[in-house]
This record gives C-alpha cells, sequence and structure tokens, in this order.
C-alpha cells in the first residue's frame, strides 16, 4: 500500500496492476488533501491507511483504476466504502457529480 503525495507515473501504476488484478488498480482518494492510496486487496484497507494518516471519513471515496483504457474509462467510481447513506451517497458508486470531479481532478494531479 501507498499514499501518493506527490505524483505517480502511469508506467507504475501500469506495474502495479499487472502484480495485482492485472488490468486494474483500487485506490481511494481523499478530496480534500488530494492524497491516493492505492495498491491494496480491499479498498478499506486503503481508508484505513488514509484515516491513520490524518484523513476525514466523508473526504474518502473508493475507485478503480484501469490503466490500459482510454482516459473517460480509466476511472471506475465502484466500492463498498463509497455506501455511505449518513453522507449522501445510497450506492457503490459516487452520486454526486461534484464529487466525481474532485475525484478525477485528484486523480489527473496525482498519475501523469
Amino acid at each position: 500500500m501507498k499514499i501518493v503525495k506527490d505524483t505517480l507515473s502511469l508506467q507504475e501504476l501500469r506495474k502495479m496492476a499487472v502484480d495485482s488484478f492485472g488490468n486494474l488498480v483500487k485506490a481511494v482518494v481523499d478530496v480534500d488533501r488530494g492524497l491516493i492510496a492505492l495498491d491494496a486487496e480491499l479498498h478499506s484497507d486503503l481508508e484505513a491507511l488514509l484515516l491513520e494518516n490524518g484523513s476525514r471519513q466523508e473526504s474518502l471515496w473508493g475507485v478503480n483504476l484501469y490503466p490500459e483504457t482510454k482516459p473517460d474509462e480509466f476511472i471506475e467510481f465502484d466500492s463498498m466504502i463509497n455506501m455511505r447513506p449518513s453522507f449522501g451517497n445510497r450506492s457503490r458508486g459516487v452520486d454526486d457529480e461534484v464529487t466525481r470531479k474532485k475525484i478525477a481532478k485528484v486523480v489527473a494531479e496525482r498519475i501523469k
């Protein structure tokens, strides 16, 4: 598991994908702090890592990154950690368009 505070190359992300699930890397994005935790079997492990490092629960969103796909298919907004009715999200996806855009912005800033 790794927290990306600066940048990670697309090549490094591809290697992580091959070494784990083959075509994807699980990630959790902190939309307030602009961080990404990645490279674990479960989103919940990445969520715990960020929480231990000062993130707030309501700022964390789970996604899957597909480094070999087209840009519009690169981020999949799907994780059990996203199911938080108390925060207004009732699905495994990310229901709020503004939050999806924040996630995409952090991913674009951190993975180049």
